[in-house]
């Protein structure tokens, strides 16, 4: 792999990784042209590593506030709060409570999307570039779907485990190359009623565990990669991932607050159709 090529797939990936334009699908088709298929999946996943450090510097407000809310619940309950009865006191209680709702969704999800994950990459077989071509279609249906979808109203305290369960299902399906796995989940979050906010913050911190357990999956095959793949090839290709990814998370919060989600599935259309005639 050449430091262009390394530069190019780190771009992709993190452009596609948060607009719902299906990154695996991306990153899949980009190797086809290039010629390297044959490199292993922990390539991609190191990728998503670096895109999952820019959801975490985006989101670190929220993920740092259900991290103390946690902690507080844990062992802090039975303490006394000094001025308990006071407004402060109650917005801060309600503050909490707000970022502890978060917590059950997430563990529902990313169980659902364990199990079934796992089911589609034993059962299934992910196809070619014909195959990745016709899921990009498939998202641009979904993301179609959303234009007639009004604004939700339901928070984070109102996801329930139905929800979240549905949004894991989502998750799940986005294990299939060309399948947008934030496309899908935030489709699914405003489906069940979510608010706009709620949908897309939800979808990415339910990256943080998706991310983290493939890449410990795929960790075996590291040996078989780096004989492939250069130190500096790897470490270029995550950096552009990373900036890239910061830059495309920001724009998709303030795309998704503005309700226009259904603007992507022109484009997965319009590369769908192209890559089922060529491919």
């Amino acid at each position: 792999m050449t430091a262009l090529q390394a530069l190019a797939l780190g771009l992709i990936q993190g452009v596609a990784e948060f607009l719902p334009i299906s990154s695996s699908g991306h990153l899949a088709l980009l190797k086809d042209l290039l010629g390297l298929e044959e490199i292993p999946l922990l390539f991609d996943v190191i990728l998503h590593l670096a895109t999952l450090i820019a959801v975490i510097i985006v989101l670190r407000k929220r993920i740092a506030a259900i991290l103390v809310a946690l902690w507080n619940f844990l062992f802090r309950r039975g303490r006394a709060n000094p001025g308990s009865g006071s407004t402060a006191a109650t917005l801060r209680s309600q503050e909490q409570a707000g970022n502890l709702a978060y917590i059950l969704p997430i563990l529902i999800a990313t169980a659902v999307t364990g199990v079934l994950g796992y089911g589609i990459q034993e059962l299934f077989p992910m196809g070619g570039t014909r195959a990745v071509a016709g899921r990009m279609l498939f998202t641009a249906v979904v993301l179609g779907l959303t234009f007639f979808v009004k604004s939700g109203s339901r928070g984070p305290d109102m996801i329930g485990w139905k929800r979240a369960a549905f949004v894991g299902l989502a998750q799940g399906i986005g294990v299939f190359s060309g399948v947008s796995r934030s496309g899908m989940t935030i489709s699914a979050g405003l489906f069940a009623g979510l608010d706009r906010a709620t949908a897309g913050e939800y979808s990415f911190l339910l990256s943080i565990p998706a991310i983290g357990g493939a890449f410990l999956l795929t960790l075996n095959d590291a040996g078989e990669m780096m004989g492939m793949v250069s130190y500096g090839s790897l470490a270029l290709s995550a950096l552009a991932a990373f900036v890239s990814g910061l830059l495309s998370l920001k724009i998709l919060l303030r795309i998704i607050k503005g309700g226009k989600l259904y603007w992507f599935a022109l484009y997965l259309a319009a590369v769908g159709l192209i890559g089922l005639i060529f491919g």
